[in-house]
């Protein structure tokens, strides 16, 4: 068999295995690229997620939070009156109670700058409260009083401005 005769066949199969093997190729990347795109896919749809969660977690501590403070006003202005306040002595056990559970999750999803707001605040919602409480008992401290109880809340108000303000700017959120 001569050489040129060899050669003909030789470059057809060569030809043809080139094809197949361009195809393989071609499907390989097709393949690998589909699977980057999914994980991106993925990885994005994980990262939203994450920040509704965030986000869900920001709304019910700052929620919980003027509840609480709203509790505490009241109480401070059942204090006044001469009837018995039961019932918003209630409200403000639960309202303690619900901003405390809330503040313990938070304490484990919350940024370090966002979280140091929380703590003042929840810091500050603590003491107040046991000025409300020494007061309505009858046992107040020295320094205790309705003024000072008012003084406390109105500059919690204000940490809690603060600390929406952190939050908002952790999740991106830059409206006034």
């Amino acid at each position: 068999m001569d050489l040129g005769d060899a050669t003909a066949p030789v470059a057809a199969i060569v030809g043809v295995v080139g094809t197949l093997l361009s195809a393989l190729l071609t499907q390989r990347a097709a393949d690998r690229s589909r699977r980057r795109e999914q994980a991106r896919a993925d990885e994005l749809r994980e990262r939203r997620g994450e920040e509704r969660e965030l986000r869900s977690c920001y709304v019910e501590l700052n929620t919980a939070g003027r509840q609480y403070l709203a509790a505490l006003t009241d109480q401070l202005h059942a204090l006044d009156q001469a009837e018995e306040p039961q019932s918003v002595r209630q409200r403000l056990t639960e309202a303690r109670d619900h901003y405390r559970d809330v503040y313990a999750q938070a304490q484990m999803r919350l940024e370090q700058r966002v979280l140091a707001h929380a703590t003042e605040v929840s810091h500050g919602l603590g003491a107040v409260y046991g000025m409300v409480r020494r007061l309505d008992d009858g046992v107040p401290r020295e320094g205790d009083s309705p003024l000072a109880v008012q003084e406390a809340i109105d500059a919690l108000w204000e940490r809690s401005r603060v600390m929406r303000r952190a939050m908002r700017a952790d999740l991106g959120v830059f409206r006034a």
